[in-house]
């Protein structure tokens, strides 16, 4: 696993650059293409000077749910208009009618754990189950977010809240597709940990997350390798690895090519 290229901000604390980490057939994946981050409400003016001129952003993929938008706002960076936005929520708030507490039940409330506790699982692992739910019930939102990867004309910021569920989930596929070991792409799932301390402290003070992540422990939130490699081992079995998902999701294989053409080096 190559050195996290972690990207130091201002505004963000689990930013980092993708490119290095070696794929299976001897390349590696291209630097100022796909970047993951938590969220970009705290950006200040040299960090957006810095990510749409030194580091070359031209497309900001946001996976946030509708309801988390309207209270935390876009943020700075699109309020300056310099890159291409796409929102492509991960929860169901905008594929049906839901109430706001609804749509702003994150997989770290008080109120999730209890939706949990209603219905079966997706997988005996708790977070697995999360990522599960998103490959099940948003597989647009997922596609379309790799089509935006796919076709950018600079770099892409994948982003959520905290930088590691819902982007860990469409990054993890980004990389399988490019050739990535699922060793490199659990290690990169993981590499959050390093920072969980952070991001949590970041999300306490933002008025959406605060009050459910009160009283949590540290540890149910730092990235655990079996969650990613339970993923990896569902899209091997079900449908031959990432790749095999998107052809499942319509996807030809010269779109599935360029996708993968457009993350090497």
């Amino acid at each position: 696993m190559a050195t996290p290229l972690w990207i130091e901000l201002d505004g963000v604390v689990n930013m980092r650059d993708l490119g290095g980490l070696p794929t299976t057939d001897g390349g590696e994946v291209a630097t100022g293409r796909l970047l993951r981050s938590d969220n970009l409400q705290d950006l200040s003016e040299a960090d957006v000077d810095a990510l749409t001129g030194r580091l070359g952003v031209t497309d900001v993929v946001d996976l946030r749910s509708t309801v988390e938008l309207h209270l935390e706002g876009p943020g700075p960076l699109r309020a300056r208009n310099l890159t291409h936005h796409h929102h492509h929520s991960l929860f169901r708030d905008d594929i049906r009618e839901v109430t706001a507490a609804e749509a702003l039940v994150l997989p770290w409330s008080k109120a999730d754990q209890a939706a949990v506790d209603a219905e079966p699982r997706l997988d005996d692992d708790y977070w697995a189950s999360h990522y599960l739910g998103y490959l099940a019930h948003r597989p647009d939102s997922i596609s379309a977010a790799l089509r935006v990867v796919s076709g950018s004309r600079g770099a892409t910021i994948v982003h959520c809240a905290a930088g590691k569920d819902r982007t860990g989930t469409v990054v993890g596929l980004a990389l399988s597709v490019a050739g990535v070991s699922d060793e490199d792409v659990v290690a990169d799932y993981v590499a959050t940990g390093e920072r969980i301390e952070r991001v949590v402290a970041r999300l306490m003070a933002r008025p959406a997350y605060g009050e459910a992540l009160a009283g949590q422990s540290l540890d149910h939130h730092r990235p655990k390798p079996q969650t990613m490699e339970r993923i990896l081992t569902v899209l091997a079995e079900r449908y031959g690895g990432a790749s095999g998902w998107l052809r499942a999701q319509g996807w030809t294989e010269d779109e599935v090519e360029a996708l993968r053409a457009s993350l090497r080096a």
